[in-house]
């Protein structure tokens, strides 16, 4: 349950990024640093659950339910 609260969590971060960066992209007043920051944020969120999801199903806290 825990592992599964981690995952919303982080996905609900990654959309809030997502957001500020589109959100940034539609000022004018120039702040592109920030845009490329928030995007940048959000690759590395979505690398970083990627890379926890593989070790959540490695070690067991996620079963496998494959094609049977």
């Amino acid at each position: 349950m825990l592992a599964k609260l981690f995952i919303l969590a982080v996905l609900v971060l990654i959309v809030a990024s997502l957001g500020s960066a589109l959100a940034l992209l539609f000022r004018k007043d120039g702040e592109k640093n920030r845009m490329v920051q928030a995007l940048t944020l959000r690759v590395a969120l979505s690398i970083g659950l990627f890379l926890v999801l593989l070790a959540c199903f490695y070690f067991g806290l996620i079963p496998a339910r494959g094609l049977r």
